[in-house]
């Protein structure tokens, strides 16, 4: 019961603690459902108990949180159809749908007591986590990076990533070396685990070490074997896969499951549904290879075979040929020597005949051209005494000609027409041919045949 003191009314803290927990337990009767974001799992192995932190997250704020309890056989039966339905465990980070009631301790204070879990609420947010982590790397333009990857064509030094203690890492490894041509594929493991709350971050981690020496390897094998269904989840984690995705080097996949396949598969290089399969297309390339290794040392025996038969026939060839060409040119070279002498007689015999004929035309020509002289001189004379002769008549036309040109000059002479009763009159030193070179008063001078005088003009009568 509360005290007064100076007129107050005092509780304990044990009574508020208690009217609390009395106020909740009349108000929440039953069980109820919480849709929460478990923060921290807390779950403690030696007494199976867990105490979970439940939050609420709004534009990525926490907006509200409250602690949790799930006893032990609890925990067993959920993690236990957890399982059965979606594969997974509890984990952090994931969002639950939970059955709950209001707990208050006056020591611990206020929790939810978490009955139950809807594991089929839990798929459809782990299969939401999945598309949004498609939907992010697809927007990114990163989704098919690590494809356009070069695998080289023997890829015989592998990094891989595996729990040292996997069944699918032992099966992945003795498949690797069970090849009867033994061939020598290196690999380093990076152990991680694959499953569970610390998976994709481990994964992660031991891919950003590989990066670091990526020049050493390859190729990255990320390899799960065995477990069923269960912990995929970490390979649909946005983080990882995305690293998955921008990895400069092929990463290749062997996580053992039978349905869809997850983000991290998605986005490698290639994958493969069991470890062993992986394997297996890994010494396909090797085999590919092999054989066609063996195939072209088949076909080059099958060549140097050929060559060598080939290489015999044509040095019989040849034997053959240089037997038939000797035989050819000796009979050519008998046949040739007795056409020589055949047009060495006939030459002589030409040129005999010919010196006869040049001896006889030389005889016809010497007397045609005696007589062709005979001919030109006949007529190189007589043109001698025409030439003699046409000079002295020319001679005599011509001075005959000048002799009437000079009678005619003179009758022209201008003191014979002066003497012939013309006169001349100037003025100014000119030679006047009319009146209208004349104004009254000019001064003329006039040559006479015999004498000239000077005269003034008193008037002057134009013509018309």
């Amino acid at each position: 019961m509360p005290e007064i003191v100076d007129n107050k009314q005092i509780f304990t803290l044990r009574e508020v603690a208690e009217s609390i927990r009395r106020t909740l337990a009349q108000r929440y009767t039953s069980l109820f459902w919480v849709k929460a974001e478990m923060n921290k799992l807390n779950h403690y192995g030696h007494s199976g108990h867990c105490y979970p932190d439940l939050v609420q997250k709004e534009a990525g704020k926490v907006v509200a949180q409250m602690r949790a309890i799930i006893w032990a056989a609890d925990f067993k039966r959920i993690e236990s159809a957890m399982q059965r339905v979606t594969g997974e465990t509890l984990r952090e980070g994931s969002g639950l749908l939970l059955q709950v009631a209001i707990q208050f301790d006056p020591n611990h204070g206020l929790s939810l007591l978490i009955k139950d879990i809807d594991p089929v609420f839990s798929l459809g947010e782990l299969e939401k986590e999945k598309n949004e982590s498609i939907q992010r790397l697809m927007s990114q333009g990163v989704f098919h990076l690590n494809k356009q990857q070069p695998m080289p064509l023997l890829p015989k030094r592998l990094a891989v990533i595996s729990v040292e203690s996997s069944k699918g890492y032992a099966d992945f490894m003795l498949l690797l070396g069970s090849s009867k041509k033994g061939y020598n594929i290196e690999h380093m493991l990076f152990p991680s685990l694959l499953q569970g709350q610390k998976a994709a971050r481990q994964i992660e981690n031991q891919l950003l070490r590989i990066k670091k020496v990526a020049h050493h390897f390859d190729a990255v094998a990320i390899i799960r074997g065995g477990g069923g269904e269960i912990g995929l989840a970490a390979f649909n984690d946005y983080q990882l896969a995305h690293t998955v995705c921008a990895f400069p080097i092929p990463v290749i996949t062997g996580i053992g499951h039978a349905t869809n396949l997850t983000v991290t598969e998605m986005v490698a290089h290639t994958n493969a549904i069991t470890p062993s399969e992986l394997a297996g297309i890994i010494l396909a390339r090797f085999d590919a290879f092999s054989q066609s290794l063996e195939e072209a040392g088949s076909a080059l025996a099958n060549a140097a075979k050929l060559l060598s038969v080939n290489k015999e026939y044509i040095k019989y060839q040849q034997l053959k040929l240089q037997s038939i060409a000797t035989f050819q040119f000796q009979a050519s070279q008998k046949l040739l020597l007795g056409e020589a002498g055949k047009l060495s007689q006939a030459a002589f015999a030409g040129l005999q005949h010919a010196t006869r004929k040049l001896g006889e035309t030389t005889l016809q020509q010497r007397f045609l051209v005696h007589e062709q002289l005979k001919k030109e001189k006949i007529k190189l004379d007589g043109f001698l005494l025409l030439m003699q002769r046409k000079p002295l008549t020319a001679v005599a036309e011509n001075t005959s000609r000048l002799e009437s040109l000079e009678r005619m000059v003179g009758m022209l002479n201008p003191e014979k027409v002066l003497k012939r009763g013309y006169s001349i009159s100037y003025h100014d030193g000119k030679v006047l041919f009319g009146t209208e070179q004349l104004s009254e008063g000019a001064v003329v001078s006039t040559k006479l045949g015999r004498g000239s005088f000077m005269s003034k003009v008193i008037k002057k009568e134009n013509e018309n």
